[in-house]
């Protein structure tokens, strides 16, 4: 197959709503200081600037607490902006939806933050007033200052957090695809019938966490169900997304790793009744562009410089549900278990499972995973991805904002060249752009 047979990469930006951007970037680096994340017209600005160069969707990461393991205090987080302050990412996506007609938004919302029926008619406002271009990451949480904030006693265990997650989604999903049927808004003034009542019916549902027993307030939108995303790639995570999910987030860390890991999806997938063309996968990569060789070096150097390894400890030790203030970093990870965030550990294994991990393998893995290149080198990096069988990159600029704009000057024109990038969207919803239909 020739390169340019082969099917197109799909682009998400990877950011968050908080003064740094994206998990592991500096908020100080240079390159982002100049852009203020409560700014609209910044926002809406780089929205802008990514449909133009034809982004699939910004994905926001987020979060329901803030990372204080490291140490037993938040000190950390908030000193030094661990994606701490936080906005919310569906206001952003409601504020953003009018200055843009293609771009789609990607939000992380967890199953604890608001009860599947309230989140019901926000995701499905939304997606009205996108006119069909969200996508929901669904997020299980691993938190434990979350849970306490919301009203739990403790962090729920690893397997328990994905039982909820899909009681959880089962809700949602009766209240958008089942409580109205087709045809149901009728808007008939002659006859004063808005809706047909017959056509319009309670879910029921009675479960285990969640008893809903009554309708969908929201009148079907145009995706009806949004584009649901996973980024938990545990055991757990892989059989919860072969079983719902339409896209997957993935950090492996070499593509032979991506490799393997879509095979295991694929086996997965089969035995839900699903094929792999069911699933996009998204490689998380975070990449640069400079304009010559000296630049690249350049680049480095200064991402370097103000990458900080205290804030890098207090995101792993909330991801780790570890205080790494009190480990040995250089110690093998060997066994270690935790009802953290356990995809990573699963990412390392399958990278090169002949080595011994540390502490220090995981805790380096942001900021220190990176490239930065030439435009034809980053395309040339990008083909190795695409070659190994992902769909899509999840696309971060540990250089801030300036960095994005960057990218899109210099890599998009290359990498449309190459026929790695679309240079035009596809019509239709976010589903329908995705899948190129």
């Amino acid at each position: 197959m020739t390169t340019t047979q082969r099917p197109d990469l799909r682009f998400f930006l990877f950011t968050a709503f908080t003064p740094g951007g994206p998990v592991g970037a500096p908020w100080h680096h240079p390159g982002a200081v100049g852009f203020d994340y409560l700014n609209l017209d910044h926002q809406t600005r780089l929205a802008q600037a990514l449909e133009v160069a034809c982004f699939d969707a910004i994905f926001w990461a987020d979060f329901s607490g803030v990372h204080d393991i490291y140490k037993s205090s938040p000190d950390t987080a908030i000193r030094e902006a661990v994606q701490f302050p936080l906005g919310d990412p569906l206001i952003l996506t409601a504020a953003l939806a009018g200055a843009t007609e293609n771009l789609g938004f990607a939000f992380s919302s967890n199953i604890i933050q608001d009860h599947p029926y309230a989140f019901a008619r926000r995701v499905a406002t939304l997606d009205h007033l996108t006119k069909g271009r969200v996508a929901w990451n669904v997020v299980t949480s691993y938190q434990q200052s979350a849970w306490r904030n919301l009203g739990f006693d403790s962090l729920e265990a690893h397997a328990n957090r994905y039982g909820r997650a899909q009681e959880y989604i089962d809700v949602v999903r009766k209240l958008l695809t089942e409580s109205w049927e087709d045809g149901a808004v009728v808007r008939d003034t002659e006859r004063r019938v808005y809706a047909d009542p017959s056509l319009v019916h309670p879910i029921a549902h009675a479960g285990e966490r969640f008893r809903v027993p009554g309708i969908a307030l929201t009148e079907p939108s145009p995706q009806r169900m949004p584009v649901v995303v996973q980024a938990g790639t545990s055991d757990d995570g892989r059989d919860f997304s072969a079983r719902n999910a339409e896209a997957i987030f993935v950090g492996s860390r070499s593509p032979e790793g991506a490799e393997k890991l879509l095979n295991d999806m694929a086996g997965r997938l089969e035995a839900n009744g699903r094929t792999r063309a069911d699933l996009l996968a998204f490689q998380y990569l975070s990449m640069s562009v400079a304009s010559t060789e000296d630049e690249v070096k350049r680049k480095n150097e200064e991402l370097d410089e103000h990458l900080s390894s205290e804030a890098a400890l207090a995101f792993n030790s909330s991801t780790m549900g570890t205080d790494l203030s009190q480990i040995d970093l250089d110690k093998p990870i060997g066994d270690f278990k935790t009802d953290g965030l356990q995809g990573s550990f699963k990412m390392l294994a399958e990278a090169a499972s002949d080595k011994t991990w540390t502490f220090r393998d995981v805790v380096s893995r942001i900021g220190t995973m990176r490239f930065i290149g030439t435009p034809p080198q980053v395309a040339d990096e990008l083909e190795k991805w695409r070659a190994a069988g992902v769909d899509g990159i999840n696309l971060s600029c540990l250089d801030g904002v300036q960095g994005t704009y960057d990218f899109i000057e210099q890599a998009v024109p290359v990498l449309q060249e190459r026929g790695l990038m679309q240079r035009n969207y596809s019509s239709g919803t976010l589903r329908d752009k995705l899948y190129r239909r």
